[in-house]
């Protein structure tokens, strides 16, 4: 707010003008009551409170209203290109997907000794508006992978508290389903993927939706139907395509693997489950493909998620896989003592490295000057154009952190370009170097800057040339003088003049006629002054 305080007997009081109030933040935060990120689907688009504007008698806005978005435990934040921006993992963990604006300044905030009412006021900065990416990629030890209806749902319903939907057609579970698991002291989680098919790595059958819940996983358990109804189906063909979509996916780089790196889905350590050997078939299929297996070197074992059978010694080895898993993790750092982080003196010096850079470019054979840096972009951004004091004042920020000087070093001449920002939100000016610094000392109603009445200002080559002219044109109105005084043309102008009657005072005669008109004068005088005293004493 640009505002100046007026009350009974003081009718001009002093800016008074408050700040704006800065704009909410959106802020991702772990919460372990939310489970599913459905509602960002129904409902995409969110964003913090608005800032307050200021106002008169010294009042600031208010602060916009922050706004906290609850995400599952294992949410990935990416941005629209797909890079990774935040891997939330563990209960609290919070990432500001959008800080919120920076309100701007009042005319009272502005004012100083040199400049006592400013009549212009800066203008907030907007918060940040970005399009991201959320993906749920489920926490868990381990995975249990398989075709659909191999009985993935049955097996983590009969080794934890976990309660899925389970059915008798493929596809009963269409999101992962976490159970914890107790076997002995080591206590992990399990992880029910959803059924998978060959070309699930290129997105079939909603692959890629299933196979990123089992990156996290540091173990995996093939779970086979031993038991299939169908005729061209068996346990071998089944591993063999899941083995062969798991090393074809891709695991992507995420910040919650303890500095191991990223570990290919089909290296890592794997147990295989030759599940509904309950059945009259399943025993026998089992009994075929068992050897097989265990000479390729995987550990099998054959369970009953109905009867419970051989589920305590699959427990057991999933925990073994699980502490080997944790005791490679890196042990954790010592928390250093906090740094004291000391702010830096903003009387700094002029032209401070780092504040900004200057590069030439070139646009349509003509040069261009680009000024990058967080202090002139965030200025021009404050500025209102079209109040003439806040241009002028944005110069003079501009020539104190040393942009003009930085500008002549690189070669810049008046009435070239020059861009503060990028070719999105950049602002181009044709540069002036004559703008002097100073707009505080310039008189004139308030809101105004006398600099920026004329447009076309002279720059430097124009007035050097103009002072010039002016010389040149001084020199020969002297030379024709010269000329006219010798060859006497001042001297008969005198003799006219005195035939004519006129006085010395009114042509401005020599000091030669001066001299013999004094003489003149007093001799007449004389000669009165004789009369009178004869008259006198008669």
């Amino acid at each position: 707010m640009a505002s100046v305080k007026r009350e009974k007997f003081k009718p001009l009081g002093g800016p008074d003008g408050g700040n704006g109030g800065d704009g909410g933040d959106v802020t991702l935060i772990v919460d372990s009551q939310t489970t599913t990120l459905l509602s960002y689907h129904h409902a995409p688009h969110r964003h913090g409170g608005n800032g307050g504007p200021g106002m008169g008698d010294f009042r600031n806005g208010a602060t916009g209203e922050s706004l906290t978005l609850s995400v599952p435990d294992g949410t990935v934040v990416k941005d629209a290109e797909g890079n990774i921006l935040a891997d939330l993992v563990g209960h609290g963990a919070s990432f500001v997907a959008a800080e919120g604006g920076m309100g701007g300044l009042g005319n009272a905030a502005l004012s100083s000794a040199k400049r006592r009412a400013p009549g212009f006021a800066l203008l907030g900065i907007p918060g940040d508006e970005r399009d991201i990416v959320l993906e749920l990629k489920s926490v868990a030890d381990v995975a249990l992978v398989g075709f659909p209806s191999a009985g993935k749902s049955s097996l983590i319903a009969s080794i934890s508290a976990a309660r899925p939907k389970i059915a008798d057609y493929p596809f009963t579970t269409l999101v992962p389903n976490l159970g914890v698991v107790q076997a002995g002291d080591t206590r992990y989680t399990v992880a029910d993927v959803p059924g998978l098919i060959p070309g699930a790595s290129e997105g079939k059958g909603l692959g890629l939706e299933f196979l990123r819940h089992v990156e996290r996983c540091a173990a995996l358990v093939h779970v086979l139907d031993c038991g299939s109804l169908e005729s061209d189906r068996d346990p071998l063909s089944d591993f063999e395509a899941i083995e062969a979509e798991l090393a074809a996916y891709a695991v992507e780089p995420t910040f919650a693997q303890g500095g191991q790196g990223v570990i290919p889905l089909n290296e890592r350590p794997r147990l295989i489950a030759l599940n509904k050997t309950d059945l009259p078939d399943g025993q026998d299929m089992a009994d075929m493909v068992r050897s097989t297996l265990e000479a390729r070197g995987l550990r099998v074992f054959e369970v009953s998620a109905v009867s419970h059978k051989g589920l305590d010694p699959l427990k057991f080895a999933m925990a073994d896989l699980v502490r080997q898993a944790r005791e490679r993790l890196p042990e954790p750092e010592e928390i250093a003592a906090p740094e004291v982080i000391r702010p830096r003196s903003v009387r700094s010096r002029k032209g401070r490295s780092g504040e900004f850079e200057i590069r030439r470019e070139e646009r349509n054979l003509e040069p261009l000057f680009r000024v990058r840096g967080v202090k002139p972009e965030r200025w021009v951004a404050q500025t209102d154009f079209t109040v003439d004091e806040a241009v002028g004042y944005l110069a003079d920020r501009l020539n104190r952190l040393g942009v003009e000087d930085e500008l002549f070093k690189q070669g810049a001449k008046p009435g070239d370009a020059v861009v503060i920002g990028s070719d999105d939100d950049g602002v181009v000016f044709d540069w002036e170097p004559t703008m002097a610094a100073g707009a505080e000392l310039l008189g004139g109603p308030r809101g105004a800057d006398l600099r920026m009445e004329d447009r076309q200002r002279p720059t430097r080559e124009d007035k050097r040339r103009d002072y010039e002219e002016r010389k040149a044109a001084r020199a020969a109105t002297q030379a024709d003088l010269e000329g006219e005084r010798r060859t006497g043309v001042w001297a008969v102008d005198q003799e006219i003049n005195r035939l004519a009657g006129i006085s010395d005072d009114e042509t401005g005669t020599s000091d030669e006629t001066d001299e013999t008109s004094g003489s003149g004068t007093a001799d007449e005088a004389d000669t009165t002054r004789g009369s009178g005293s004869e008259d006198s004493h008669g």
